[in-house]
């Protein structure tokens, strides 16, 4: 197997956790509430412009052109395409995308996102890839999966959310997962063994971020 491949193997169970939370079976019923929606798409449009600022952290390291390429066109998906899912929340909230922004970190997307910068400020470019790999990853294969399970037409609330990450994501999993594997590969067993870490921490991270929302989480004091 592919150094992507056994990660995959060892978080399976997460993966499957992810795709069973309440908040992901409610976007495939087509049954979550205003609040859940709103507390959501709130914490994701501050997490992605940290993912942003991550991908340029990425780019100050990167060794060749089609490096820095490959992270600029992802800026560009996250800040042109991926408003998109968000807007489809929005119309279902009854809120205007631009009524979600500027609201403060919940802890857990807090602790995600902080989890990201402090390996991509001291980490090498193959465990900021790592690092970042589970978002776009445990996306594709919930709309992949809600896609074939739900089969759902535009009546269907959350149709376009279910469409784009079951159809549009995969350019960017299938990148990530090309450069971890080709980093891994030229990677010392302790630099691989970070990566693998920083891997599973992440899709934790997933876990909690849709636990978060469902469960709108805040600070407790």
């Amino acid at each position: 197997m592919s150094f992507t491949q056994e990660l995959r193997q060892k978080a399976d169970g997460i993966f499957q956790a992810i795709y069973e939370h309440p908040f992901v079976r409610g976007i495939a019923d087509g049954n979550l509430s205003k609040e859940q929606l709103i507390h959501y798409i709130k914490q994701d449009y501050e997490y992605l412009n940290a993912y942003m600022r991550i991908y340029g952290i990425a780019i100050s390291k990167c060794r060749t052109r089609d490096e820095i390429a490959d992270f600029n066109e992802q800026i560009s998906f996250i800040l042109h395409s991926e408003v998109h899912p968000h807007q489809n929340f929005c119309a279902v909230a009854g809120v205007t995308y631009e009524e979600m922004q500027g609201y403060p970190l919940a802890p857990s997307a807090h602790h995600y996102i902080r989890h990201m910068l402090t390996v991509a400020h001291e980490g090498s470019l193959g465990e900021i890839m790592a690092v970042l790999l589970p978002c776009p990853w445990t996306y594709l294969e919930i709309g992949r999966k809600l896609l074939d399970e739900v089969q759902p037409d535009e009546t269907h609330p959350f149709y376009e959310w279910i469409y784009f990450y079951g159809n549009r994501a995969e350019d960017a999993a299938a990148n990530f997962r090309n450069r971890v594997d080709a980093w891994a590969q030229e990677a010392t067993a302790a630099e691989r063994e970070r990566m693998a870490e920083h891997f599973m921490l992440s899709c934790q991270l997933e876990y909690m971020f849709w636990d978060m929302a469902y469960r709108q989480e805040e600070w407790p004091l």
